[in-house]
């Protein structure tokens, strides 16, 4: 069945203006005024309203093994949340265990995600180093659309990349074309923290943020960027947290160099508060890494959106009920971090930056999908309204209101860190693939549904940062 968006207001990252949009066979076929259906074709009355390209969530965790539990989202519930909210894909991540294969790990993650609803792809983490994790970071990305690969700075004695892994790797990332991605905190430095507050009595989640202090995350952003500086590679840091991390970020890009920060929604808009509250459920709830932070860290990192430092919103949705959280009752470190959030980030971000000026509708598509599918190579399948592109739309109300609540989400977990907060602006409908997914409340998501989406390497940053290394290559002196 054709799909007919009638009379609304399409939204890009580069401009706003009025037409219709007919979606076949899975793709955008034509947009223009007045366009006339088929008897087949379902028609969607988007008067008053804004028609974008679905949102992509970069950061994502379904069916994620943690610290001896998984995540109550599956790859199912978690893609089905993220078409109620109006991203119709995410980028979710494989995670190695240490001296694990990278394809064997990979391959897991690929049968855990044939479930998925809406369509899907995955950062593969580098948790170590051998021959064999060269070889297999060349074969993701010839053979398997994998363009990027995470490196976690922090979990000391887990999964932890130190200095030799990192240059490593982010060579290898170079040669192949893949974007190299990293969580910045200074392990060392969190787990002797960790430590000296247990030694305290101090084992409560208000010890989280005590743990995890904002220069552990600008230490480590820093280093991160200067590495890649050295080797001119590209960089994409994850859940920019603090404005000391922003500002390490900002001043690299104001010198030229090629790195890109990611914000999650909670830290746009949670404060560090949370983790005070008398209830142990509700503060271990947002017990997430990095931590929420205060209200002055919040202004910056909406500023970093608005000069275009920060790039791309996501969630980092990671769901742990509150018997899993429990684990820590007695010692805040064995608390599984992660939070949710792939079905309220549209709305939240439409409520806190469109709706109080911080953003144009346009620069609202730009952080919710276009940056993500241009950073990450799959830009214009993905990210825009335009003939051609991937039937992946959400129509929005701006005048539409719902009141978030862990009792009414389609998200598991029992948890939400945006618990009674009314947002206004929300998807009425949301097409994925060219299939009416949700509309007005209903959610229609198909088990199964979603597609893995090849991310080809070689972005165009690799050409110009390929004619820059070029003509900054060294020349032994004749003696």
């Amino acid at each position: 069945m054709s799909i007919l968006i009638r009379g609304g207001t399409i939204v890009n990252a580069d401009r706003e203006f009025r037409a219709d949009v007919l979606c076949e066979g899975g793709k955008i076929v034509a947009i223009g005024e007045n366009l006339q259906a088929a008897t087949a074709t379902e028609v969607i009355d988007a008067g008053g309203q804004y028609v974008m390209p679905g949102g992509i969530d970069p950061h994502t965790h379904m069916n994620l093994p943690f610290m001896g539990t998984v995540t109550a989202d599956d790859f199912y519930t978690g893609t089905a949340a993220g078409l109620a909210g109006g991203t119709t894909m995410i980028i979710d991540f494989v995670i190695p265990d240490p001296k694990q294969r990278l394809m064997e790990a990979y391959k897991t993650w690929r049968g855990w995600a044939e479930k998925a609803a809406g369509d899907y792809s995955f950062h593969v983490a580098v948790t170590w180093w051998d021959d064999s994790v060269h070889a297999d970071m060349g074969t993701l990305v010839r053979d398997y659309g994998v363009n990027s690969f995470k490196h976690f700075m922090a979990y000391k004695n887990a999964i932890m990349a130190d200095d030799e892994v990192l240059v490593k790797s982010f060579s290898r990332a170079l040669e192949l074309g893949a974007m190299p991605t990293v969580h910045a905190e200074n392990g060392e430095l969190v787990f002797q923290l960790q430590q000296a507050l247990l030694k305290k009595g101090i084992t409560g989640p208000e010890a989280h943020p005590l743990s995890r202090p904002p220069m552990v995350e600008a230490e480590a952003a820093n280093r991160a960027i200067s590495i890649a500086n050295v080797l001119n590679t590209p960089l994409y840091i994850v859940h920019v947290s603090c404005a000391e991390s922003l500002e390490a970020i900002t001043r690299a890009r104001s010198k030229g160099q090629r790195v890109f920060g990611e914000v999650l929604a909670g830290h746009l808009t949670i404060d560090e508060s949370v983790y005070r509250h008398p209830d142990f459920d509700f503060a271990s709830g947002h017990v997430m890494s990095p931590p929420f932070r205060s209200k002055e860290h919040q202004a910056a990192l909406w500023q970093g959106l608005q000069g275009g430092n920060l790039h791309t919103t996501a969630t980092d949705h990671c769901t742990f009920c509150a018997e899993q959280k429990g684990a820590g009752r007695n010692d805040f470190t064995k608390i599984p971090n992660g939070c949710g959030g792939v079905e309220d980030r549209m709305a939240v971000i439409w409520d806190a930056g469109v709706n109080t000026g911080k953003l144009t509708p346009s620069e609202f598509v730009k952080v919710t999908s276009a940056n993500a599918a241009q950073i990450f190579n799959i830009y214009p399948r993905k990210g825009t309204v335009a003939i051609g592109a991937d039937a992946d739309i959400v129509v929005w109300d701006p005048q539409g209101t719902r009141t978030i609540s862990a009792k009414t989400q389609f998200a598991k977990g029992g948890f939400n860190v945006f618990e009674g907060r009314t947002v206004k602006g929300i998807p009425s409908h949301t097409i994925s693939g060219g299939k009416l997914v949700f509309k007005q409340g209903n959610l229609m998501a198909v088990q199964g549904a979603g597609r893995h989406v090849d991310r080809p390497a070689f972005s165009p940053i690799f050409d110009a940062l390929g004619k820059s290394t070029k003509l900054a290559e060294p020349v032994a002196v004749n003696r």
